[in-house]
This record gives C-alpha cells, structure tokens and sequence, in this order.
C-alpha cells in the first residue's frame, strides 16, 4: 500500500472559455448533431437532433440578449431549473458574454435560494415555473443587485433573443475572446459546516481540464466504432456532476438528450426512445434498476433463473477481471458456457431497459458495491464507479482501459496528483482544483494546504494506486467505547437487500451501532405479495410483520459479516418515510443529509437505543439482529 499516486504529465491544454467548444465544432463540423429535444409525451416520445450550427446560432442570438439587458463579464446570472435543453444554450450564452453561472437546484427552499443569491451576487436569474418566480420574488426585497428574473416557460429567451436583435454579432465575439481559462464560470454552492451552502469558484480550465483528459483517453469508448455517442443527461445541471457529464459532451461531440423528470416511469420512457450509449447516473439508480430486475423476474416466476443468472454474471466478471489485472486464467469453459446461454436469454433483454445501446457506464456521488458494479459488467454494462466533488469540478479518477478494477475509483487523471494523509483524508492536487469559496477566505484557507485540496474523504491508495473511498470523515461514528466506524461501507451492504431502500448508521457516544432503514416500496409490495400466509387478518397482519422483521434482520446479519463485531448493527429500526428532498432529509445530488436525518428521527433513536437497555444480559437471537416488541414499524 502507498499514500500517494502521482499520475502521468500528459494532458490537453485549455485555451480560452468553455463556450468555444461550440463555436468550434460548428466551424468545424456544423453538422454534427449536439443536442437532442424530446417531442410528444412519454409514450409516443421521439427525440430532434439540434446541429452544432444551430445550437451556436442559438447562443449567439441568446447572448445578444443577454448583452442588450446589460449583463457584462463577470456578472452573476443563476440558474434555477432542471435538465433541460435551455439550461445548455443559456449557461453557453453566459459564458459567451463571460459572465458567470451559478446553479440552483429548482426544490431549493425559500432561505437557500436567498441566500445563495446574496452571496453571490446575481443581477439576474433564470427560473422554471411561476413557482420558482414566486419563491424569488418573496426574497427580492433582500437582494438590491438582482435586476432580472426571466421565466423559461413564459418565453424569457424567446424575449430576450428579440431584445438583442440589434447587437452586431462582432460584439458578441469580442466579449467571448476575452474570456480566458482562469476566469471564473462557475459559483456551485455546496454544504458548509456553518449551516450555509459554501459557493465553490470554478475556473472554465477547472471544468474543461478532467473533460479533455477523459475524452482524450476515454472518449472512444463511449461507444461503438464509427458510432456516434449519445447521453441522456438527467441528473441536475445545480450539481458538478451532471455540469461534467454537460462538459464531455459539448466538448467531445456526444449527442445529448434532457430528460428532466426523474419519476422512473419517464426516465424508462426517455431511455428506451433516445436509446444512449453511455448510461451515467448515482449509486441509488443502479441500485433500484437491479431491484426492479429481480422483482420482475419473481412476478413472472423466474426469479430463481435471474438469481443464478446474476451470480454467473458476476462470478464471469471477477474472472476477467482476475485475468486483465494477471492474477488469473480467466472463465473457465463452464461459466463461459453458462454465460453465452444467459447472455441470449437474459443480459440482453436487460440491456435493452436502458436503451440496448449502452456498452459502459458510470456511478458518481457515492461509492457504488463491488457486488453491482461486477453484476452489471458481467451482462456486458461495465460501470466506472467515479470519484470527485465539487471542489474538483467533477471526476478526477478513472479506471485505466484494459486494467478495470472494480471496488475502487481507479487512478488518478492524467496530471492529477493524489496523496492520503496519515489519517486517512485524500488530499488532490491538480488543474481541476476550485478557486476557493466564495466570500470566505478562511474556510478556502483550510481547504486549500499548500496547493493541495483537504477534500475531507477518506481512502487509501493500493500499490498499484488504485484509490478506494471508505467514506467522509465527518461521518465517522465513535461509539461511547471508542469505536471508529465508517458509515458507507455497512450502508452500502444493507441497500443490496432488494427490500431495503436506504439505510443510516447511527451510534455516535452510544453503546453500540445502530441503523435506521426505509424500505424500498415497490419490491415490499412485491414481497407482501408473494408471502404465503393462512388464517385471519389479525394473526397474519402479526406474522407478516414477524417475517417482514425476519427478512430485514438476514440483511443486517449479511452486512454485519463484513466488519468486526464492534463495528456490527446491534440495534435498527424500519421507518414508515422515505429520506427525500421534500423533507429535507435527501440532497438534489441524492446524498443523505445525515445530520437532518438524526435530529429529525431523535426520538426513534432514543427509543431504538433504550429497548435494548431493557433487554436481558444473554442477548437472545432477536437482540443479535435488533428487534424487540418496541421495534413496531407499523403503530
């Protein structure tokens, strides 16, 4: 094992803003199709490519506007909307004009939107809906520099491309010359200690830096040879990582679609019509995609052929990989046997949910399991689990080609240096590295230690310098025994239940660690379903709710196999409600705001805690797994 891994030199250099690239492709290339808007509803969807030609034509005219209503370089515009083609053409109209863009997530509350738009500084934002202008509008009286609020669905662009039809086009020029690499882009608020968003200041290099290096490497195999890639972008543009995969590709040429509902039925729809190449999406959705594969198979009475399909998938994919990194033969003749049979049967009609395209993939926003990530490389899906912050403008590892490891985040990008101090925080070094905080020296002071990003994770790198994540350092829990546990790693093994939607370890100065799990809704309706009950309503609703404890404590045992007792689940407790945005408990980038979590189920912890006080000093078996008679998700 090692505590640094310094990465090749070699990476593209980035000359001037990120609107170029557009400006570029279409002189180039004009074209080539960049964007795609989604026509007709979700179940007669088709999609209309936008050339490279016009989607410049549209910043230019966009920009024109934009300068007719005097937004000069270095002025502040927010954007308050999901993922939709309109947030693409007006973030490059800003930054044509060299102004900066500074994305809000749309269910914001009232006090964040007011706060980030004082902190920073915005004289003008765009929103969604009357909605969004009404939340803006109740803060307007705190913010004396906003002068603009333009509305998206009332037609704002359309108004302001008429606004600036006067503008001569060499205006517009002249201002996007003058944007150069190290002006600011980008003010993307993240979680401060304070109780505050802190605004991160992204340079146009630090976005455009890890996109170039990850085209240049890894560009091609983002689909097949002599095929164009395309993206379903859907994730919000408000977090660094959906501005990334916005970045690859606008830089790289990949066709982008906007999906901007996340219900599960229109993002099925959006993927079976726009059919990408690459998939990217957060832990959760690659969970609940494997979940609602093995509850469709159970409905239908195959459940036992997926689950033998789904461990031949991965036992095929730890072989190959055991073989690249030369540590093995490779399948043998048995399982590649077994594999082409479930390949025809199986792999492909699961590839074909997402499309029947999508060769590669990738997981960011927290660490994705080992167990998944070989699942979906074994049907022919391999899934880079990715890591970055906001602070590094996205990604700043990937796997090397033909040397995948799965469990880690790979190496470090080309001319990216990473280090792990000796208690375990990762410590990066590299063109992507933010700015600082906006309007907070010292906080961007403790960030930053000698050119190097504190990033707060905490990793270790192996000999070969693969980095894997173990979790955040604020989130480590010390028992009232002195017992440092590290959340994800159990989290992560309790949310591979197919009944388990999210999980919280809790246990800080307690006696021992604790869990509070929601269950996933669909497959619990699946498996209520499917439960083989006899005699009245009363007994069985009792039964149903002893098997239904039962099942969940077989998931705490399972991931209580990986860690030292110590470290164990002794206690747990189901909760009626899932953790979402709408109660506050969930972020727009789907992490858990573990603090608003423990304050606001205060009292089911101090009850999970002081059942178990009253249970007798030989723990019997329910004790092991958590349950007593307090333990009743359902009075």
């Amino acid at each position: 094992m090692r505590d640094f891994a310094f990465a090749p030199p070699a990476r593209p250099s980035v000359t001037g803003g990120l609107a170029d690239t557009v400006f570029e492709t279409a002189a180039r290339n004009p074209a080539l199709p960049l964007l795609a808007r989604r026509q007709g509803t979700s179940g007669t969807a088709s999609w209309q490519e936008v050339t490279a030609v016009e989607v410049r034509d549209a910043v230019v005219d966009l920009a024109k506007g934009l300068i007719a209503s005097g937004i000069s370089p270095g002025a502040r515009v927010a954007v308050m909307a999901r993922t939709r083609y309109e947030w693409t053409v007006l973030s490059l109209a800003l930054w044509t004009v060299g102004a900066e863009v500074v994305p809000i997530h749309p269910t914001s509350s009232r006090d964040q939107v007011e706060w980030m738009l004082r902190d920073s500084g915005c004289v003008g934002v765009a929103v969604e809906d009357e909605q969004s202008v009404m939340t803006v509008g109740s803060v307007c009286a705190g913010l004396p520099r906003l002068r603009h609020v333009w509305q998206l669905d009332a037609g704002a662009l359309e108004q302001l491309v008429e606004r600036g039809e006067f503008i001569p086009i060499t205006t517009v020029d002249s201002l996007r010359r003058i944007v150069m690499p190290d002006s600011t882009a980008v003010v993307a608020y993240t979680s401060g200690t304070s109780g505050h968003p802190m605004g991160c200041a992204l340079s146009h290099r630090s976005l455009a830096s890890p996109c170039d290096t990850l085209l240049q490497g890894w560009g091609h195999t983002a689909a097949q040879a002599g095929e164009q890639a395309a993206v379903l972008a859907f994730l919000p543009f408000s977090h660094v990582y959906g501005l990334m995969i916005q970045g690859l590709c606008l830089r790289g040429g990949l066709l982008m679609g906007h999906e901007p509902d996340l219900s599960e039925e229109s993002l099925a729809s959006a993927l079976l019509s726009f059919r990408p190449t690459y998939f990217y999406a957060v832990p959760s959705v690659f969970e609940k995609l494997y979940k609602t594969f093995l509850r469709t198979a159970q409905q239908s009475g195959r459940g036992p052929l997926f689950e033998r399909a789904a461990e031949t998938a991965r036992d095929f994919a730890a072989a190959n990989e055991r073989q690249r990194l030369g540590r093995g033969s490779g399948p043998g003749l048995d399982l590649r046997l077994q594999h082409a049979l479930y390949e025809r049967t199986i792999y492909r009609r699961l590839r074909g949910a997402l499309g029947g395209r999508v060769i590669r993939a990738t997981s960011g926003g927290s660490p994705l399991s080992r167990e998944l990530s070989l699942f979906y490389e074994g049907i022919g899906i391999y899934v880079h689990d990715g890591y970055g912050l906001t602070e590094t403008a996205g990604g700043i590892t990937m796997q090397p080609l033909g040397r995948e490891k799965s469990g880690t985040v790979g190496q470090a990008l080309p001319g990216t240096d990473i280090r792990v101090a000796e208690d375990g925080e990762i410590l990066v070094h590299g063109p992507s590295v933010f700015q600082g905080y906006v309007n907070d020296e010292a906080a961007t002071r403790a960030a930053l230690r000698g050119g190097w990003l504190a990033t707060g994770d905490l990793g270790h790198l192996d000999h070969e310098g693969y980095l894997t994540i173990t979790g955040r350092k604020k989130d480590i829990i010390v028992t009232s025994g002195g017992n440092s546990v590290a959340p994800a790693p159990l989290e992560q093994r309790l949310r591979m239940h197919p009944l388990v939607h999210q999980a919280v370890i809790v246990g800080d100065n307690r006696p021992c660690v604790g869990a509070l799990i929601t269950l996933d809704p669909d497959y619990l309706a699946h498996w209520r379903a499917a439960l083989t009950l006899q005699g009245d309503t009363p007994n069985r609703e009792a039964r149903e709710e002893n098997a239904l404890r039962e099942e969940i404590g077989r998931a705490v045992a399972a991931a209580n196999s990986a860690v030292s007792r110590a470290e164990s689940i002794r206690v747990f407790r189901l909760l009626p409600d899932q953790f979402d945005q709408s109660n506050g408990l969930l972020t727009p980038s789907m992490k858990l705001r573990r603090d608003a979590i423990v304050q606001h189920y205060a009292q089911e912890i101090e009850a999970m805690y002081q059942s178990r006080s009253r249970v007798p000093r030989q723990p019997t078996a329910e004790e092991v797994l958590g349950w007593d008679d307090a333990d009743n998700m359902f009075r």
